[in-house]
């Protein structure tokens, strides 16, 4: 897994992203009481439950991987020219 440039920041948009999507879906909504562990591992299941994301192998389910997977996700969202993809 070869970790993406400015992924702590792709991350980052992807939690925003996913609180709006979450809503949207009427699944739930963050807290600001909630964790970034609680919120990653919750939009990661919420993606892979409507197929937007590919699962993770079972022993590989863990925050950094997870997190890979949810700056994977964002990066293909966002325009090409995003800033957070820029090299």
């Amino acid at each position: 897994m070869k970790k993406l440039k400015n992924e702590a920041l792709l991350v980052k948009e992807a939690l925003r992203i996913g609180a709006v999507y979450a809503k949207s879906r009427g699944v739930g909504e963050f807290e600001n009481t909630d964790s970034a562990k609680a919120k990653v591992e919750y939009l990661y299941r919420l993606l892979v439950h409507d197929k937007l994301v590919q699962p993770l192998a079972k022993d590989q389910e863990n925050e950094p991987n997870m997190k890979h997977k949810l700056a994977l996700w964002i990066s293909r969202q966002l325009p090409a020219d995003h800033p957070l993809l820029k090299d």
